[in-house]
C-alpha cells in the first residue's frame, strides 16, 4: 500500500512516476490518498476528473462523522470525532461517486464534505481521507492515525486471483 500526501508542486511529479503508480494500482496495489493529495496527478488520473473542491484556511473545528460504522476503515472509531484547528474542504468535490462512503465532515462554517471515500480501480483499492493540513497537528491525533492504519489494512492486496483477459481458447470442444 502506498500512502500519498502532497501539498504543492503536484505537477513536479514526473509522468513516468504517475504511470508506474497507476499500473501498480490497476495490478492490485492499494493507495491511500491524504488531504491535498486530491490534486495529485495520480489521484486525478485514477478518478478521471478535476478533483477540485471548495477550501478555506480559518482554524475551524471539523467534526468527522462515521456514516458506515460496519466498514473496516471505521473499526474502533466512535460515532464522530473532532479536530481543531483544521482547514475546511467543502462540496462539491469533483470525484466520481465513491464505491463506499465511510466518513463525512462538517465544519464550523457550515460546510460538509465526503471525507472518507473508497474506490476500486482494476485490482487495486483506493481510500481518500481528507484531514491533514500541513500547518496543523492533525497526524498526531490518535483517531486520525487509526483511520489511516485501518485504511492501509483495507487497501492491502487481497491475494485474489486476477481476471483472465485476451484471446482465449474454448473450454469445450467446438463444432
Amino acid at each position: 500500500v502506498l500512502i500519498w500526501w502532497g501539498h504543492m508542486a503536484h505537477e513536479e511529479v514526473s509522468d513516468e512516476v504517475v504511470e508506474r503508480v497507476y499500473a501498480r494500482v490497476l495490478d492490485g496495489m492499494g493507495l491511500v490518498v491524504l488531504h491535498s493529495g486530491h490534486f495529485s496527478k495520480i489521484f486525478k488520473k485514477l478518478m478521471g476528473t478535476t478533483c477540485d473542491l471548495k477550501w478555506r484556511e480559518a482554524n475551524e473545528k471539523e467534526r468527522i462523522w462515521v456514516v458506515d460504522p460496519a466498514h473496516p476503515i471505521a473499526a474502533g472509531l466512535p460515532e464522530y470525532f473532532e479536530l481543531k484547528p483544521e482547514e475546511m474542504y467543502g462540496e462539491h468535490f469533483d470525484v466520481p461517486a465513491p464505491d463506499e462512503l465511510v466518513l463525512v465532515s462538517w465544519f464550523e462554517g457550515g460546510e460538509v464534505f465526503r471525507s472518507g471515500c473508497t474506490w476500486k480501480r482494476g485490482q487495486g483499492k483506493i481510500f481518500y481521507f481528507r484531514p491533514g493540513h500541513e500547518t496543523y497537528p492533525t497526524y498526531y491525533h490518535p483517531l486520525v492515525r487509526r483511520v489511516i492504519a485501518n485504511g492501509v489494512r483495507w487497501a492491502a492486496p487481497s491475494g485474489a486471483a486476477k481476471p483472465v483477459r485476451g484471446n482465449h481458447q474454448p473450454l469445450e470442444q467446438l463444432g
